[in-house]
């Protein structure tokens, strides 16, 4: 079953982007592990088919694999809704595919009319049959995006005859939507979200969904950083409807990300000993996180908690009866940070939200003086690095050419292409925990390896899941944390994702990084700069004896 490309309807979600003073309402649909008729399945199914066509949703999403469980995929579902003639989201999570499985699972959601397409990276998967699942991680959203930029340009594929031109395949029309967290409470953790969003942008994103949250000074900073930076993309915000058991979960971390502080867990905890088990309190309040997202100037809702369509109606009834300017209020009160959170911008007294000025405290830090005494406390191999990188790596670096002479000579012996491969490994075995994936990022995280100390392996910026400043796995800091920290101390974290996208490519692993950067195979090689067109290092020619 096929669907060609064409033009958007009407009532699309892309046209509903195009409508400034149009607010948006999303509703979240997480599909279940097992047959499409079993009870679960059955009821999300019935569910969406209420949902559907229903007056105040325009927006249907549907999870892919959340919390890493094994579940139906979300165009089972879909399928039927987008014969109802409703608008579906497919998230779409890159933990369980790599880059061809990802493109061919694009083929199809193409094919049968899924157009809208939330890139997510994907949270690490813990459980699956029979004991903890191997993840993928081949790309990550950045990387998903690229993928359907160049698929919605006409897929360029090479020619399987020699020497023919390569084919460009038919044109696909995905409107590709980005995840934001601007929930986080570190400078290190919050501002590479930032980044990693103008990076989102200039490679496709045409609209963005936040993490959940609940603090309305947050939600306002976005905003005002996508207004002051030529961030042209319109923000849906996240609201999910709380309840008791949820509250506790989110507090203990136990969703990467995702943050509800002591102070707000009591308040739902003493609303949750009510007679109606708070619902009415939860409700109202969901209300009011719409109202504020209205007033800040969001384009749209994403409600989320396992709503049926009752509860979705009387929260937006709810919202409906607040008055023009209540929003303001609510701001104000819904504002549940950690303490010490670090925010960008300062606090205007009169609203409770951002002000235009930066964080006083945080611009401090930023002066040549504070800069240069931060760069005492930095690793020596990082300082050493740098210099090394300047002085040899850099594609204009004094010895760059020199070190391209030397490993173009050997690259076709055998025994001297080992010696120097050997003497890579031992320099960058115990300096980085190097794993000779042969496509090295060091330069491009501050010399922090993504394949021995990042388990998602994430080389487009951070993946969002940290909390305070610590992995979602295990008990390290995020390598983006670090990376920031160190180019702050040079002036340079502004610039920390202002490159291309970065694709690792696999077939190099196994093989000299160091002689793939000289000889142009990697993904720093410009395209000028190539030496070879086909990056495999199997089809090189046979090696001379020394």
């Amino acid at each position: 079953m096929t669907q060609p490309a064409s033009s958007p309807s009407s009532g699309s979600f892309r046209d509903l982007l195009k409508q400034p003073d149009r607010f948006i309402l999303a509703v979240e649909l997480e599909t279940s592990r097992g047959l499409a008729m079993e009870e679960s399945s059955s009821r999300t199914l019935s569910l969406a088919r209420r949902l559907a066509g229903s007056n105040p949703v325009d927006l249907i999403c549907i999870t892919d694999n959340p919390g890493g469980n094994p579940h139906i995929r979300p165009e089972v579902m879909g399928y039927e809704l987008l014969a109802r003639g409703q608008e579906v989201v497919i998230n779409f999570s890159c933990k369980d595919y790599n880059r061809n499985g990802v493109e061919s699972r694009l083929w199809s959601l193409g094919s049968l009319g899924f157009d809208n397409v939330l890139a997510l990276t994907g949270d690490y998967p813990l459980t699956g049959h029979a004991g903890g699942p191997q993840p993928v991680f081949d790309i990550d959203s950045v990387g998903l995006l690229d993928v359907m930029r160049n698929m919605n340009a006409g897929l360029q594929v090479p020619s399987r005859r020699a020497g023919a031109e390569p084919s460009r395949l038919l044109k696909t029309s995905f409107n590709p939507g980005v995840a934001i967290n601007p929930f986080k409470s570190t400078e290190p953790e919050l501002l590479p979200q930032f980044l990693k969003l103008g990076l989102k942008v200039r490679t496709g994103a045409e609209w963005a969904v936040t993490q959940i949250g609940y603090d309305s000074l947050k939600l306002d900073e976005l905003k005002r950083y996508t207004n002051s930076n030529g961030l042209d993309i319109p923000l849906i915000g996240s609201v999910y409807v709380l309840n008791a058991p949820a509250a506790r979960l989110f507090n203990r971390t136990g969703i990467p990300g995702v943050t509800v502080s002591d102070e707000l867990l009591a308040l739902v905890e003493k609303y949750a000993r009510s007679e109606d088990r708070g619902r009415g309190f939860f409700e109202e309040f969901a209300a009011k996180q719409v109202a504020i997202l209205k007033g800040i100037g969001y384009r749209g809702a994403y409600l989320s908690g396992r709503l049926p369509l009752s509860r979705i109606r009387r929260i937006l009834d709810v919202e409906s009866s607040f008055g023009p300017d209540d929003w303001r209020e609510f701001a104000k009160d819904i504002q549940y940070q950690q303490p010490g959170e670090f925010n960008y911008y300062e606090r205007d007294p009169g609203t409770g939200l951002t002000s235009e000025n930066l964080n006083h405290q945080y611009l401090e830090t930023t002066s040549p003086g504070r800069r240069k005494r931060s760069r005492a406390f930095l690793p020596l191999k990082y300082k050493v690095s740098r210099a090394t990188h300047n002085l040899v790596f850099d594609h204009t670096a004094p010895g760059f050419r020199a070190a391209r002479w030397l490993y173009g000579h050997v690259d076709n012996r055998r025994n001297a292409r080992t010696v120097l491969h050997a003497a890579e490994q031992v320099a960058k075995i115990p300096m980085f925990g190097c794993q000779d994936c042969g496509d090295c990022s060091l330069p491009d995280i501050a010399y922090l390896c993504p394949e021995s100390q990042c388990v998602k392996n994430q080389r487009n910026g951070p993946c969002g899941g940290s909390h305070n400043g610590i992995c979602e796995v295990g008990e390290k800091r995020c390598i983006w944390v670090k990376a920031y920290e160190r180019t702050k101390a040079y002036g340079e974290e502004g610039a920390m994702l202002e490159r291309p996208v970065v694709f690792k490519n696999g077939a190099l692993r196994g093989t000299s990084a160091w002689a793939n950067t000289f000889l142009g195979r990697d993904h720093n090689a410009p395209v000028s700069d190539e030496v070879s067109a086909d990056p495999d290092p199997s089809t090189q020619s046979a090696d001379k004896p020394d």
